[in-house]
């Protein structure tokens, strides 16, 4: 019995100095070598801070390209999932509440066109970024609200659009946020 309970000790010893120091340390160490020194990659535009790359934000007037939208109202302190099953009353009538709403600002979209991504909301709620499709569906509204060529804004998003890393992993991508800023800068010329 006084054997199995050294043993004890020892691997709770062992396990704490592992998961409660070294891990730690470790993981601080990997973030400050990342983009940001581990405090996130900002966005910065004339000095000032307009958010962070890899959180989503609430775009919501026309002359911007929207996201996907949050069931957390892009708050990062909460991150979380609806938790709203697909057969969910409520969950129905937000997504059919999204749809309508698109419909309404591009009129030449058929609910068919639809992204899913553009009237669900993700795991986390803070999804920064879209699909090229859900990007390109969005391309004639805003063209026409900042009266620009659809050719210009379609080029900018093409410039946006991230391939999966090392053309392997994951899908490809638009930051939502990159992308509304470069169209801002695009929009001052």
């Amino acid at each position: 019995m006084k054997s199995n309970i050294i043993k004890s000790i020892r691997i709770t010893l062992v396990l704490t100095v592992i998961l409660c120091v070294i891990y730690p340390v470790a993981i601080s160490l990997a973030g400050k070598l990342s983009k940001g020194q581990g405090n996130g990659e900002t966005i910065v535009v004339n000095g000032k801070v307009v958010g962070y790359a890899n959180i989503g934000q609430s775009f919501t007037q026309p002359k911007y390209f929207w996201g996907r939208p949050s069931a957390v109202g892009y708050n990062a302190a909460g991150s979380a999932g609806s938790n709203k099953g697909p057969s969910n009353p409520d969950y129905l009538k937000d997504v059919s509440n999204r749809i309508d709403t698109l419909l309404k600002y591009h009129p030449y979209l058929k609910r068919a066109d639809i992204p899913a991504e553009m009237v669900t909301a993700s795991g986390s709620g803070l999804d920064p970024d879209i699909s090229p499709a859900a990007a390109k569906i969005q391309i004639q509204r805003v063209a026409k609200v900042r009266g620009l060529d659809v050719e210009a804004v379609t080029a900018l998003v093409n410039q946006h659009t991230e391939a999966p890393l090392a053309g392997l992993f994951g899908p490809a991508k638009v930051n939502v946020l990159k992308l509304n800023v470069a169209l801002d800068e695009l929009t001052k010329k």
